[in-house]
């Protein structure tokens, strides 16, 4: 059975990327919602439908596990998806969050003890809108972490111009959206690049970041995860190949797909 990786578009393939780089021999379905992108503006009643006709298609393609490579996704639709959707059976769900949490606390999502002091005093987030108003980053920080001051921040634009592959207008988009947040939190921890679009320009997040903040960028941190993931629950693992889906038009997905990717894909329309 593949792994499925699901994306509201071409983000997630960031992660797809990393994790076909972490687990070279495993099978993996990718499906972009491209005909609906973006879902970043979206209320989390449309993202949870988006999603979860998505997540069926996959299942119905035969994956048991499935990735939400989208924040937003994971941030508006993940939790009520796995109380009040899924399906009984051995099909499960994940996110990107979880992993960031993780990273930030040095502690497992298993581990159900009350929030302790970590070490980590603040932590900005860069995100889209809806990813900033589901408030899902803070709130799963305080299972986990006590008096850790969260301040998130929208950045508007940047998935566009990173798509139209404009590399001026995002480094723009980007000094801008830092500039703003270094307002409010001048001398952030640690900074969490919380859109699978982002890491494209995570050297540009670098350089206007203060040296001192340490930078989390989703694709390896989640590919380490899931390959811990796997390691505890065998079930999952499949050798063969990746296969490429998309709700969007094929030949203009797949070019766009390659800035991601690296290289050209075989996509198919669902």
């Amino acid at each position: 059975m593949p792994i499925g990786v699901f994306d509201s578009g071409l983000g997630g393939l960031t992660i797809l990327r990393a994790l076909q780089n972490r687990l070279p021999n495993q099978a993996f379905m990718y499906l972009g919602d491209n005909a609906n992108t973006p879902y970043g503006t979206r209320d989390a009643y449309d993202v949870f439908d988006l999603t979860t006709k998505s997540v069926q298609t996959l299942f119905d393609k035969g994956c048991e596990l499935i990735i939400l490579a989208c924040n937003t996704a994971s941030a508006s639709a993940l939790h009520r998806m796995q109380v009040s959707w899924l399906p009984e059976g051995n099909n499960r769900v994940l996110g990107v969050f979880v992993p960031m949490i993780e990273n930030l606390t040095q502690r497992d999502w298993g581990d159900n003890a009350p929030p302790t002091h970590t070490g980590l005093e603040n932590v900005a987030v860069f995100a889209t809108q809806s990813t900033i108003e589901s408030a899902a980053f803070p709130r799963e920080m305080k299972f986990r972490a006590r008096d850790v001051e969260v301040v998130g921040h929208a950045c508007d634009g940047l998935v566009d111009a990173i798509e139209a592959g404009d590399e001026a207008e995002s480094t723009t988009l980007v000094q801008a959206h830092v500039n703003n947040l270094l307002a409010r939190l001048p001398n952030p921890q640690a900074a969490v690049l919380g859109c699978t679009h982002y890491p494209i320009v995570e050297d540009i997040f670098r350089a206007a970041l203060p040296e001192a903040t340490k930078l989390l960028s989703q694709p390896g941190i989640v590919a380490d995860a899931t390959a811990d993931y796997l390691d505890r629950h065998e079930r999952y693992k499949e050798t063969g190949i990746t296969q490429y889906f998309t709700t969007g038009e094929i030949d203009k997905v797949g070019k766009l797909a390659e800035l991601f990717l690296g290289h050209p894909a075989d996509w198919r329309k669902v």
